[in-house]
């Protein structure tokens, strides 16, 4: 029997395994993927937004050649920190479900089940893209996750999405010598894109160099060309990838799965307490990005680095350790 099963190996996970480490807490951290997985599968020559000081975790330094750390100084970092505390994670551990069993907690995994007194849900929300829902989608030629430059060397590319993934993706193919267009949906990019990318992309767009759409949606993609609706009708452009940046959503099936509850409103924010994070279910919380729900910009690592030590403590408060 475990004291902790913390069910995501992401920033979140780890922070919450060195916690229960340090409290001697008898727990193992089960991630479907590799370490990081949500990292793992961002674009290779990513820069993350925060400063590398406001990611670091646990109290450990986060070294980074500029301020703005890379994709890759971001996995060596997580995996320092998995070393270091010689942190016990199941990795390839798809989690099916859960349900209480004699006042324990029985979870359900691709390789077996786990019993445990506590439960930390850490899922993140990068695992689910956010589908257009139109013909086509499921083509080759569509990507909902952008990995690198090099498949769109001289190729005609559509970037569909406005933010702050679709603005990079068209500036780096674009600088990379592919023919990008975007189509957004809105009336403008979203003015929150990141403040040194922002300019930029409106003088590319502005010079003509980067075709966009403006509220514009895609009707329909063929095997060679998009089919967009426009303010001014149907446009049919010839195309060879579609890189689909519209967002991604939490793992809801999972979340169903495993018995916790969501708010039946818009952004189908999971149900939790404030205070202690516990959600509707005795014992099993909620830590990192999941507890935004479909607003999926109102948490980052940076502002739920504190959630390990919350939820911990709030466990040695149940257990009389405190």
């Amino acid at each position: 029997m475990l004291d902790l099963v913390i069910i995501g190996g992401g920033p979140s996970g780890i922070n919450c395994a060195i916690e229960a480490q340090k409290a001697h807490l008898n727990y193992v951290v089960l991630e479907k993927g590799v370490l990081v997985n949500s990292i793992f599968h961002f674009p290779a020559n990513m820069t993350f937004f925060s400063t590398s000081k406001k990611l670091e975790i646990a109290g450990v330094p986060f070294i980074s050649h500029s301020d703005k750390p890379t994709r890759r100084e971001a996995l060596e970092y997580y995996r320092r920190l998995m070393e270091s505390y010689n942190l016990a994670i199941d990795f390839d551990m798809q989690v099916l479900g859960m349900h209480k069993k004699d006042g324990h907690y029985s979870i359900s995994t691709s390789e077996g089940e786990y019993h445990t007194k506590y439960v930390i849900v850490a899922t993140g929300f990068y695992d689910k893209p956010n589908l257009m829902g139109v013909p086509g989608e499921n083509l080759p030629k569509v990507k909902h996750y952008y990995d690198e430059v090099h498949h769109y060397i001289r190729k005609k590319v559509m970037v569909v999405g406005g933010a702050n993934s679709a603005c990079d993706v068209a500036l780096e193919c674009w600088q990379k010598g592919a023919d990008v267009t975007m189509a957004v949906r809105g009336s403008e990019l979203y003015q929150r894109v990141k403040y040194w990318i922002l300019p930029n992309i409106e003088n590319r767009i502005k010079e003509g160099s980067i075709q966009a759409h403006f509220n514009t949606t895609i009707k329909e993609i063929l095997p060679k060309s998009v089919i967009l609706n426009t303010p001014e009708g149907e446009k049919t452009i010839y195309n060879d990838y579609v890189l689909a940046m519209t967002g991604y959503s939490p793992n809801y099936e999972l979340l169903e799965n495993l018995g916790l509850a969501i708010d039946t409103d818009e952004l189908r924010t999971p149900i939790f307490d404030e205070n202690t994070l516990e959600s509707n279910l005795p014992g099993v919380y909620l830590a990192g990005v999941v507890n935004g729900g479909l607003k999926t910009n109102k948490y980052f690592i940076e502002n739920t680095r504190h959630h390990a030590d919350v939820i911990v403590r709030n466990i040695e408060l149940k257990e009389g350790i405190l």
